[in-house]
This record gives structure tokens, C-alpha cells and sequence, in this order.
């Protein structure tokens, strides 16, 4: 078996895979790419059991087989090698031979055949996203899903399709996102929750392609194929919390403001509130906004001063300032709209302009309590 390809277009190829390798893995052979050819098609792919992703590569072959290659080792050699081409060669002796123009480098390599087999999809779901509508909906909805261990279902995105659009719900029971699209849609309805760590690695290479992507699902697994990747993941299994319950639909006070100077205020005022709670406090009357903090351990306090548009009565309300540093600094609008009804119900911020057609954003912060 043998191939030759060239050094700079397999590292880049890699280096994406590479995202998919855990530092630790429990089989051993995970830390290796399986390097899979068949004449002038290389299919180098890399697994963590929940998530495999491969690449398929164009080189110069005659011969076909497969070996798993020792990832680490391979992608640091790979990034010291100038743009030439790399002449691989399987050696009878258990190792694979890498010839460059300045030398040769030898590295053990394990059959092929240990490696996990992935899934293959019986007549799965298909839609078709265009790559930016699903690297927008990844961005604009992964920093809010949770953490917690105990509640899985939270610890993901909330994929829901249906022939009159897209929505993904990302939600920690502190904050939630929700962000729709209507002039994507799917063929029927269908909803999955999709793990974190795949979709960041999608979110990270998305950005440059301007592909169709086709996403193909079923109740337990799901796969996105686009360019020459194919991602597959293992969905999360559960029923997602009824998050439309949660949306207050009466929301009588609306409180419009210039985003930039919103978040640059919390941001400053937040440098001053309690370290545990990281409460701020937002009193509204008028067209005043009053944002103040307050570390009474400390003797901290901070407040500022901005004018606003809004409409409602008089009211108070406290926010832990980070959360709602993450969703204004989430938000790309010049206008947001901060809409509230009680003190002790969720607000929700929304942006005002810059947005596409067919295409809604929905960010939910609940309240913290003042103390007064």
C-alpha cells in the first residue's frame, strides 16, 4: 500500500479530523487515523465512538487497504514539513514509511480492521441547510445550552424541523435561546437533540463553506455531509423540555436601547457586583435606565446612568450580569428590545434590525432576586 499527497492539503484535512480525537481515550485505537485507500481516494477518518468525522482526499495510488496512524505523532510531523509532496509507503514490518525531499520517518501503525466501524443510517431523514443558515444557528444558540451532567437533554441543541421552517433551542434553565428560520424548511416534521462537542467542530468549519449541507437523522443518530466531510454523531436521547412554556407571551413593558452602550455599561457595572451572584440591578422609569451594582463585602458599588426608549411602568429588576453579557455580545444588532411584564419573570431580549428575512432570534434571561 501507497500513496503520495501533499503535505500542506493533508495537514489541513487532519487538523480539522483532529478535533474529534479526545485527549484521553478508554480503547487505544481511538487515538489513531484510520487511513482508508482505494486508488486515487484516501478516506482519513477520526472517531471518538459518540462522534466520527471523515475527510476524503484526491491523491496518487494505485494500491488499496487500510491502517490506523498514530494521530499526535502524525499531525506533528505533518505541521514542520514545508508545502512538498509525501510519499507513504506500508512496510511488511508493522510501520508506515513517510519519504519527504529531506528524509524518511518511520511510524508504527495498527490494522485497519480494529478500528470501530461506523454506523450506517436504514432510511433516514433527509434536509438540506445551506452552511451558513446552520453555522449562524450553531453560534447563535450553542453558548447558552448547560453544563450539567445530570440533565443531558440540556447539555445539547434542539434541532426541531417542519415544511414551515427550522428553529434550534439551546437552554441551561437560566437563559434560553431560541433562533427560527422560515425560508429554510424541511420536508416533514422531525426533532433531535444534538451533542455540543460535534457541533462546535461544525461550527468551526462552516464558516468557509458556502455548501449545501445534507443532513440525514433518525432516532438515534445523525450525519452531515457537505464538501468532502461527512460528520456522524450519536444524538442525545431524551425529551426535550416544552420550552415554549416557558416564553412569556403578556409582555407589556418594552425597553428599546442602543446595544453597544447597553453592553458596555453592564460590562463596566459588573466589574463592581458580588462575585457569587454577579447580580446588577436594572431600574427603569422613564426614559432612564438606571444599571447599578453593589458588593456589600467589598464596599464595591457602581452605577450609570443611559437614556432609552420605553414604554411601560416603572419597575425594577435584577440580572446576573454575565448572562446577559453573553447574549448582547451573542446579538450583532445596532437596536435591541429588552421586553419584561414582572419582576420575577423571564425577559426576553430580541434584536430590532440587522437581521435576514424569514429569520427570528428569541434570547430569554430570568431574573435574579433583589435583595433591597
Amino acid at each position: 500500500m501507497k500513496f503520495i499527497v501533499s503535505s500542506s492539503y493533508l495537514l489541513k484535512q487532519l487538523q480539522v479530523l483532529g478535533n474529534v480525537i479526545n485527549s484521553s481515550n478508554t480503547l487505544p485505537i481511538l487515538d489513531n487515523f484510520l487511513f482508508e485507500l482505494d486508488h486515487n481516494t484516501l478516506t482519513v477518518s477520526a472517531s471518538d465512538l459518540e462522534t466520527t468525522m471523515s475527510a476524503t482526499l484526491e491523491i496518487d495510488s494505485t494500491s488499496k487497504g487500510s491502517v490506523a496512524v498514530p494521530a499526535k505523532l502524525l499531525l506533528e510531523i505533518l505541521k514542520t514539513f514545508p508545502e512538498q509532496p509525501l510519499t507513504f509507503t506500508v512496510e511488511e514490518n508493522s510501520t508506515i514509511e513517510i519519504s519527504s525531499n529531506s528524509g524518511k520517518y518511520a511510524l508504527a501503525y495498527a490494522p485497519g480492521e480494529e478500528f470501530p466501524k461506523s454506523v450506517n443510517l436504514d432510511e433516514p431523514s433527509v434536509t438540506l441547510v445551506p452552511a451558513d443558515v446552520l453555522a449562524t444557528a450553531i453560534s447563535k444558540t450553542i453558548f447558552a445550552a448547560g453544563n450539567d451532567d445530570l440533565r443531558p437533554v440540556m447539555s445539547g441543541v434542539f434541532f426541531q424541523f417542519s415544511p414551515q421552517g427550522l428553529t434550534f433551542v439551546a437552554t441551561d434553565a437560566h437563559k434560553l435561546v431560541k433562533y427560527a428560520r422560515t425560508d429554510v424548511t424541511a420536508s416533514q416534521v422531525a426533532d433531535f437533540i444534538m451533542p455540543k462537542k460535534p457541533l462546535t467542530i461544525l461550527k468551526n468549519i462552516l464558516g468557509a463553506s458556502d455548501a449545501e449541507i445534507k443532513i440525514e437523522y433518525n432516532d438515534s443518530n445523525a450525519t452531515f455531509s457537505f464538501d468532502n466531510y461527512v460528520l456522524m454523531c450519536r444524538l442525545i436521547d431524551g425529551k426535550y423540555p416544552n420550552y415554549e412554556a416557558v416564553i412569556p407571551k403578556e409582555n407589556p413593558n418594552k425597553l428599546m436601547i442602543d446595544r453597544t452602550q447597553f453592553l458596555n455599561s453592564v460590562r463596566r457595572v459588573a466589574i463592581f457586583s458580588n462575585k457569587t451572584t454577579h447580580q446588577i440591578r436594572l431600574k427603569i422609569a422613564g426614559a432612564e435606565l438606571n444599571i447599578s451594582a453593589e458588593d456589600i463585602d467589598y464596599s464595591n458599588k457602581a452605577e450609570e446612568r443611559l437614556t432609552c426608549d420605553y414604554q411601560g411602568d416603572d419597575m425594577q429588576i435584577g440580572y446576573n450580569s454575565r448572562f446577559l453579557t453573553e447574549m448582547l455580545t451573542n446579538l450583532q444588532s445596532d437596536m435591541i428590545m429588552l421586553e419584561m411584564s414582572l419582576p420575577n419573570r423571564a425577559g426576553i431580549l430580541t434584536p430590532v434590525d440587522g437581521l435576514e428575512e424569514g429569520e427570528t432570534v428569541t434570547m430569554l434571561v430570568m431574573p435574579v432576586m433583589l435583595n433591597n
